[in-house]
């Protein structure tokens, strides 16, 4: 959201308020376009940089309100979470080294924040989605204590009526309740902008849903979650549920996500199109608005339309529509927001080009591509590359074709094309067109990240696993080398100082359990089979009620007599337990002291893991 100030639509007077004001924008704006008053020449190009902030421990740091403070740049502000920031790279004009120029532009602002850092003990890294965020991360105390989220949180739940539900299935499979939008903060984007001509809106906008997908499929950079492995670009589904204002009936709900592709191809011009906008989502906040549209246009003055700008800030399509006004001057512009942040600035700067080129290189015989592509296939081209990167295959031009054949082939050429029709620097397009030609014949941000991560498992455990990786991604990034050079993680990038170890770091996660009214000899004969020496109990609400140990199976198999009917008669009810963040030295204490080999990890009474003595 732009806007600074907003808050709820509370009231009958504010939603007349503000839906006045909506319609009034929406006038205005097609006033704006009958008198052809929109900026089509010079092309300019624009871009914003979202990322994260660790702590030494390669933690999430909650560092950024001060470091946003030490850097005092308006090229900088705050984003959902406590431990992201955003930079907006100024416009520039589209043609000669613009995009090397913006290259060093953006390096140099970003050299600023990794020095504000460093006062805080903090590190700047870029990528789609952090791999050492944890459930700790994502509590309401880690929300930026700025107004405007916490409205927006309130709103969004207030219109679902009931918790945002998670569910992702890829490798693994994630699958939670919670009772905030912090989710979407986790993931992080490189926004590229590129203003277009409002006469050419559906045909523009159209190919650009076309191209999206094969894209797509070279820029992915976020396969892991909370330590699990999802999709290839996973903020793909992480963003449309983590701000989904629908929620699960019994009747099957046609409403279309806030997050979204779309639901076909455009039709009609600019104001065509946020007029659907307006009609398939509600609007969820307003601000003051003093004056209106209408009346300023009338007065010779180019308005912001603000109301309809503020509507558009909490629609989120991947290829989004936006207005600005830039030197008194009308303008409307694509952003595309499915690029993630990562792996360096060198293949962001490569993945923008590659768009740019792409959305200016269409050949004549692909105009018109609502005619001559099922929006249905640009759709699932788009979320296979979500799914799967460079193994997806897409359909294009009628047949079915593998991603890299695709892109090297077609895409890469028509990318070249479309840049030298704008007199971009042909040693610029080189340069860059070459890091993405590189990363087709190798491998992307995700692939390399998956290869670490499933590398370093064999050696670590999940958590330290995850700094691992996290270290590895900042040294890699450090020394500028584009993804496609990367060699996979060692594994002695980083280690845990004894003394910081918790309990959650060495935790078993992966756990056989029980209910307390199962089959007292089906639950010994489970613990027999698979040699387990402690076996958690739960109730019916899935709560840690109880705890049988190997002395108990080792009792019954030698008096089965004695076995009783359920493990409610037999399970220990009185337990120590422990909570992921409680240091090592504490948890191992307790077990001395207690004369036990494990303890259940809790979190809110769930079960969360478990700790013995031999991982101690």
């Amino acid at each position: 959201m732009g806007e600074k100030i907003v808050k709820r639509i509370n009231t009958p007077e504010d939603k007349k308020t503000y839906i006045d004001h909506l319609l009034k924008d929406i006038e205005t704006l097609e006033q704006m376009l009958s008198k052809g008053l929109f900026a089509t020449t010079p092309v300019h190009i624009g871009a914003e940089q979202e990322f994260c902030l660790v702590d030494e421990s390669w933690d999430p740091s909650d560092q950024s309100e001060a470091i946003l403070k030490d850097i005092a740049d308006d090229h900088f502000t705050s984003e959902l979470n406590k431990y992201n920031l955003e930079l907006n790279l100024d416009p520039i004009k589209l043609g000669g080294t613009c995009f090397s120029e913006m290259h060093k532009q953006l390096n140099s602002l970003m050299a600023v924040a990794k020095d504000a850092a460093a006062k805080h003990k903090s590190k700047v890294i870029l990528t789609g989605i952090l791999p050492t965020i944890t459930h700790k991360y994502l509590q309401y105390n880690y929300m930026t204590p700025v107004e405007r989220y916490k409205i927006l949180n309130e709103a969004i739940r207030a219109i679902r009526k009931d918790d945002i539900e998670l569910h992702i299935k890829g490798v693994d499979e994630v699958n939670l309740h919670h009772d905030t939008i912090l989710y979407e903060g986790c993931n992080t984007s490189f926004q590229a902008h590129l203003q277009i001509d409002p006469e050419q809106f559906a045909q523009t906008y159209n190919w650009a849903q076309a191209i999206a997908g094969p894209l797509l499929s070279i820029c992915v950079n976020s396969p892991l979650l909370m330590g699990k492995e999802l999709w290839e670009e996973t903020r793909i589904a992480l963003f449309t549920q983590s701000v989904d204002t629908r929620r699960s009936t019994f009747i099957l709900n046609e409403k279309e996500s806030r997050v979204s592709f779309g639901q076909d191809w455009v039709q009609g011009g600019v104001a065509d199109f946020y007029k659907d906008a307006v009609i398939n989502f509600r609007s969820l906040v307003t601000t003051e608005l003093n004056s209106d549209s209408l009346t300023q246009f009338h007065k010779g003055e180019i308005p912001k339309l603000r109301a309809l700008t503020l509507h558009n800030g909490t629609t989120y399509r991947w290829n989004r529509l936006c207005y600005g006004v830039t030197d008194g001057k009308p303008h409307v512009r694509i952003e595309n927001r499915y690029m993630p942040s990562g792996p360096t600035t060198d293949d962001e700067i490569a993945n923008m080009m590659f768009w740019v080129g792409l959305m200016h290189g269409r050949p004549r015989y692909l105009d018109d591509i609502h005619n001559k592509m099922d929006f249905k296939d640009a759709k699932s081209n788009f979320f296979s590359a979500a799914r799967y990167g460079m193994s997806a295959q897409f359909y294009w031009e009628g047949k079915l074709i593998s991603s890299k054949d695709l892109l090297l082939d077609h895409f890469l050429p028509m990318a070249f094309r479309g840049l030298y029709s704008m007199n971009i620097e042909p040693r610029d397009a080189e340069h860059y067109l070459s890091i993405i030609e590189r990363r087709i014949r190798s491998h992307t941000g995700s692939r390399w990240m998956i290869q670490s991560f499933r590398k370093l498992r064999k050696e670590h455990k999940t958590p330290e696993a995850l700094k691992v990786l996290v270290a590895t991604m900042y040294d890699r990034q450090e020394k500028r080398y584009a993804v496609d050079a990367w060699q996979l993680a060692r594994g002695d990038e980083y280690k845990t100082p004894k003394k910081a170890l918790t309990v959650g770091d060495l935790m078993n996660t992966r756990i056989i359990t029980a209910q307390d009214n199962d089959s007292a000899e089906l639950v010994l004969r489970m613990m027999l089979w698979k040699n387990i020496h402690h076996a958690p109990i739960l109730d019916d609400d899935l709560n840690l009620a109880g705890l049988l140990s190997w002395v108990d199976v080792e009792h019954y198999q030698n008096h089965p007599e004695e076995q009783p009917g359920s493990i409610r008669e037999i399970m220990k009810t009185e337990l120590i337990t422990a909570t992921e963040d409680m240091p090592l030295d504490k948890a191992r204490k307790l077990m001395k002291d207690n004369k036990i080999h494990c303890l259940p990890v809790v979190r809110d009474k769930k079960l969360v893991g478990i700790i013995t003595s031999n991982d101690l």
